[in-house]
């Protein structure tokens, strides 16, 4: 590639973080043009953060260690030049909004970069309401960052760097908090910026519909090698080798290569919804009339339900009503998803159930028991929460003093402390790393740690409060397969998650929460069709779902598929 069209070039880059054996960057050779859209996509391990990184001359100045090979950003050197030189050039967006975060109010935080690189005042305010309204926090300029929820903190910081308009702007998982429809927003955002100012976009992201859809480029890093860059279609329609390396494919892709696999020639493997529709309708002759699914109710005890929200209301002090006459009852051995755009009120009607809140009115009921009478000790004993950040709730300097911790507060004689860790631990596959450090292990194992001191006190209800945020496709699985595990062994799961694409085969439930009240509560199957409704919260369904809808359309009968698989299973060999 030209190098005179170039924003970054790197050669052959290897990187050694200090006091450390692996090498985390291996012989990275890459050149990112001006004005292009870079997809990064890798498991967890494979050196993305890292890369992003070294390409703002982070690594190595701040971190020190082993660097080889050279990067040039707009034809400075980033080991020749000063990170706050090539700031000038290179924006970036972390993972974690709270820690690029300082200012007292949102468009403080905007001005604030703006203000040290000398941009003129009229320019600065010409600039805030357009990122403000493009990442939607319009009416937000006042308000403290800290009031913000986690997603709207990390539209914020996006807000923030598109506001430096760049010549490169870095993004690391910058949608990983956000609802799937304020992710859509933010590459499409990103999108106009590379298109109308010729900013060059490197994102690192998990979001396989969207870099599918929006980047120009695909690059697939694996333990730290560059083992394949494409276009998207190149890229995400070699579902084998996507799998082979621990990441999902677009469901369109999977749905497409699962036909594909039954004998039935298909050209090319779409990875947009788009190119899966237009491919549908060359199809049309190896439909098979199959029996449609149906839409089936979960099964509910007759008895009283272990959890009960009765004409529940929160007013936060500054004004916000955050639930509005909420009411709901879950029973005994559900699994229940509970969705909805950032601020529709999901975490503060956990926090209820946790007694972390109180009610401005209304009630909240375990086992038909007034969480007002109880404390939140108490409350443990029947409700176990599993935070999306796990180190948030790790304190112990091992793993089993971890899971061991809240029993003897609970009356728990010694022996029998020894005996619900170890039956806890192994139950969690943690036993042999009982003596371990937790933060010493990966996030995912730092997860089930959490989850097994949880086991212990044996509560009823288990909560996971955005567990696949940020984790990779084998991550999340991993979190999941665990919340199925615990169900199976008769307690009641609740799962808040934005990734709909992951529930099919877990949740027979879904709540959908919008401005603080409940829109839907209904078999999973049947909330997943009403997409209308769906998107009214900013969710998107499954691409599995718009594939379905639309084979209704073409074979005029109703279909309610949810899955690739069940997609896939519509078609034969001609």
């Amino acid at each position: 590639m030209n190098e005179i069209n170039a924003i970054a070039v790197l050669d052959k880059v290897s990187y050694i973080y200090p006091n450390a054996k692996d090498t985390v960057l291996k012989d990275i050779s890459l050149t990112i043009k001006k004005g292009e859209f870079l997809g990064i996509i890798g498991a967890t391990g494979a050196g993305k953060t890292t890369l992003c990184l070294a390409l703002t001359g982070i690594v190595p100045q701040f971190y020190g260690g082993r660097f080889f090979g050279k990067i040039a950003i707009a034809g400075l050197d980033t080991l020749d030049h000063p990170v706050s030189e090539l700031a000038r050039h290179v924006g970036i967006v972390f993972e974690d909004p709270e820690i690029q975060i300082t200012a007292t109010s949102v468009e403080n935080e905007i001005a604030f970069a703006l203000e040290n690189l000398c941009v003129p005042r009229e320019e600065i305010l010409r600039r805030i309401p357009i990122v403000l309204k493009s990442v939607r926090l319009e009416g937000f300029e006042k308000k403290n960052p800290q009031e913000l929820s986690g997603g709207q903190k990390q539209r914020l910081a996006i807000a923030a760097a598109l506001a430096l308009q760049p010549d490169l702007l870095i993004l690391d998982e910058p949608t990983s908090q956000l609802d799937p429809i304020g992710s859509q927003e933010v590459f499409a955002t990103v999108r106009e910026l590379k298109e109308e100012l010729g900013v060059a976009i490197v994102m690192v992201s998990h979001a396989a519909e969207e870099m599918a859809e929006f980047c120009d480029r695909i690059a697939l890093l694996s333990h730290g090698k560059l083992i394949a860059v494409g276009t998207p279609d190149e890229i995400y329609s070699q579902v084998d080798l996507l799998q082979q390396n621990k990441l999902r494919p677009p469901e369109v892709a999977q749905a497409f290569s699962q036909i594909q696999q039954k004998g039935i020639n298909i050209p090319k493997i779409p990875v947009t919804l788009e190119a899966g529709i237009k491919a549908l309708s060359e199809l049309r002759s190896q439909i098979q009339p199959i029996e449609p699914p149906i839409f089936t109710t979960p099964i509910r005890s007759n008895k009283p339900p272990v959890l009960s929200v009765q004409n529940l209301k929160h007013t936060y002090d500054d004004g916000t009503e955050a639930l509005k006459n909420v009411s709901l009852d879950i029973h005994k051995g559900e699994y229940v998803l509970i969705v909805g755009q950032n601020g529709a009120g999901k975490s503060t009607l956990v926090k209820h159930f946790l007694n972390l809140l109180k009610p401005t009115s209304g009630k909240v009921l375990v086992r038909d028991r007034d969480t007002k009478d109880l404390s939140v000790s108490d409350l443990a004993q029947s409700i176990g929460y599993l935070a999306q950040n796990p180190d948030n709730q790790i304190f112990n300097t091992s793993v089993e003093k971890e899971a061991a911790f809240a029993l003897p507060f609970l009356g728990y004689a010694p022996d029998i402390v020894k005996k619900e860790t170890e039956r806890s631990l192994k139950a969690m596959q943690l036993w042999e790393e009982r003596h371990a450090h937790p933060l010493s292990l990966p996030k995912g194992e730092r997860g089930r740690i959490v989850i097994a001191a949880l086991l212990a006190m044996n509560p009823e209800i288990i909560i996971f409060d955005e567990p696949t945020t940020g984790q990779d496709y084998q991550g999340a699985s991993s979190i999941l397969e665990v919340s199925r595990q615990l169900h199976q062994m008769g307690k009641t799961v609740i799962v808040i998650t934005h990734h709909l694409y992951l529930m099919p085969d877990y949740a027979d439930r879904a709540i959908v929460m919008g401005k603080g009240t409940i829109l839907l509560d209904a078999p999973l199957r049947q909330a997943y069709h009403q997409t209308d409704l769906l998107e009214s919260t900013y969710l998107t369904p499954p691409q599995s779902v718009e594939l379905s809808q639309k084979l209704s359309e073409i074979c005029d009968r109703e279909y309610s598929l949810i899955t690739p698989k069940e997609f896939a299973n519509c078609f034969i060999p001609s």
